[in-house]
């Protein structure tokens, strides 16, 4: 019987590559966004090139009440989730008090209240059943603050700290959690925060969205607890917790800075 995988923002970038990556390996898909038409497209090519069943469920996971709805409607359907892959996140660039706080009140619902509650309702099925998977994307940003990107570093720091902290618990149940730390990876985010031109933008160790969502593929299915992408990235991310932690936030804002 093929096992079943739930992603979120899986119409774009790490999430529909993290979505070829398990139909590749047999999972059939619930598949999660608000970009309705291109889950369509997404979930037609993915059923003809894998032969496995994909259902689409159009949802905004900026409204607090979607998470109980995405969870009410896969239960309607009798759907036992296997593993969950909380992909969908958002970020803001510029000052903070000039930003809108719309917006960041936006970041804050999705990448973290939403990604809470998904791993509280499916989770606690999972513990119930004595299995299951649980695949949180946070960033390399999760390991220090970053000037220009506040909210969203520290939203992934919550991801990060988040997902160490539910794995311990969870081990007993044999559910396991593994949060994917990618550095900057060639997808929409850049365009849609307005940070095209950014040093960050421009790195010359910027990877693909396909080889982050292998890599996650690998660590998840290992029972890894973080996983940090590329040689580069993890040297990185190992550096930052050597150094004063204002010289690491410097570094954030003049990468961060066009």
């Amino acid at each position: 019987m093929r096992k079943t995988a739930l992603i979120t923002g899986a119409s774009s970038g790490i999430g529909y590559e993290l979505s070829k990556v398990f139909a590749k390996n047999g999972y059939n898909l619930v598949l999660v966004s608000r970009n309705t038409e291109k889950l369509k497209i997404i979930s037609g090519e993915i059923e003809k090139q894998h032969g496995i069943q994909v259902k689409v469920v159009p949802k905004d996971l900026c409204k607090s009440s979607a998470p109980q709805e995405l969870y009410d409607e896969v239960a309607a359907e009798g759907m036992k989730i296997d593993v969950l892959v909380n992909n969908a996140g958002i970020g803001t660039y510029g000052k903070f008090t000039d930003s809108s706080t719309e917006k960041q009140i936006d970041l804050i619902q999705l990448n973290i209240t939403s990604l809470t509650m998904l791993c509280k309702l499916f989770g606690t099925d999972m513990a119930k059943n004595g299995a299951g998977r649980i695949l949180n994307v946070a960033s390399s940003a999760a390991f220090q603050a970053g000037p220009l990107m506040s909210t969203y570093y520290a939203s992934k720091a919550y991801v990060l700290m988040f997902s160490e902290a539910l794995k311990n618990e969870l081990k007993p149940d044999g559910v396991t959690v593994t949060v994917l730390c990618p550095g900057p990876t060639q997808t929409e985010f850049f365009k849609r925060n307005d940070m095209i031109g950014t040093k960050l933008e421009r790195c010359p160790y910027i990877m693909s969205a396909a080889k982050v969502a292998e890599i996650g593929f690998s660590g998840l299915l290992k029972g890894k607890t973080i996983v940090v992408p590329g040689l580069i990235n993890k040297l990185l991310v190992f550096l930052v917790r050597l150094i004063p932690r204002r010289v690491a936030t410097a570094a954030a804002s003049f990468l961060n800075q066009r």
